[in-house]
């Protein structure tokens, strides 16, 4: 696996933090210096923990382990849908819903309900019914889809979450923390590290920044899957 440089880390701005009012004190240690109000990160720590992020995510995807990508900005939608199913892996990138883990149970409910309305669109069954019943049908599908597509096929709880935006996934990550998944998570300076087990010191806001990231971590668990494809 190719280890990123600082140059690439640089040019992503993945350095870039938030304005110094917005801090979390606990960021502190990975924080270098801070410029124009702006706090800037220590890359050359980024650069360490996303190693040891990949490490960890590459020996997980050896032993079969599953992963959820969270990650339901605006800038970080398209990019975890993309990077999750590049590695076969599930994902929500749009509100998360309360209880999407701890309740899973009536979760697969609304899951089983999606695959459903699917089966009931491949067999063209809107198509026979009342304009206005199978109008309320194709808007349930698209709520569904857009809530519940990167989940559909999941059968069981994840065994590893990875995080964009620690601030907007709270109740995400609570309910992880609730059910002892691990959390690798992207931490910008207005984060809490105490709330992730491994964490990632970086820009969080910037597209270039989120991709390169997430593509590096995705990188790391296609490596370890075709390690255990070759056993």
């Amino acid at each position: 696996m190719a280890e990123l440089t600082l140059a690439q880390l640089l040019d992503a701005g993945v350095h870039f933090g938030h304005k110094a009012y917005r801090w979390n004190p606990k960021m502190f240690p990975y924080i270098y210096t801070e410029r124009n109000n702006i706090h800037i990160l220590d890359l050359v720590q980024s650069a360490q923990l996303l190693k040891e992020a990949n490490s960890y995510l590459q020996s997980a995807a050896e032993q079969n382990k599953t992963f959820l990508f969270i990650g339901t900005k605006r800038q970080a939608s398209t990019l975890v849908a993309q990077e999750a199913k590049r590695c076969n892996s599930y994902y929500v990138n749009h509100r998360w819903l309360g209880g999407m883990l701890t309740n899973w149970i009536t979760l697969k409910s609304r899951i089983n309900r999606l695959k459903e309305l699917e089966q009931q669109e491949t067999d063209e069954v809107f198509n026979l019914l009342p304009k206005k019943e199978a109008s309320l049908r194709r808007k349930e599908l698209e709520k569904l889809r857009k809530h519940l597509d990167g989940i559909k096929t999941m059968q069981a709880i994840p065994d590893i979450a990875i995080v964009i935006d620690q601030k907007r996934e709270l109740t995400a990550i609570k309910e992880c923390r609730k059910l002892g998944i691990p959390i690798v998570s992207i931490l910008d300076t207005n984060c809490d590290p105490d709330l992730v087990d491994i964490p990632i010191p970086g820009n969080d806001d910037a597209v270039r920044s989120i991709k390169l990231i997430l593509k590096s971590l995705t990188d790391s668990i296609n490596l370890g899957k075709a390690t255990l494809q070759s056993y």
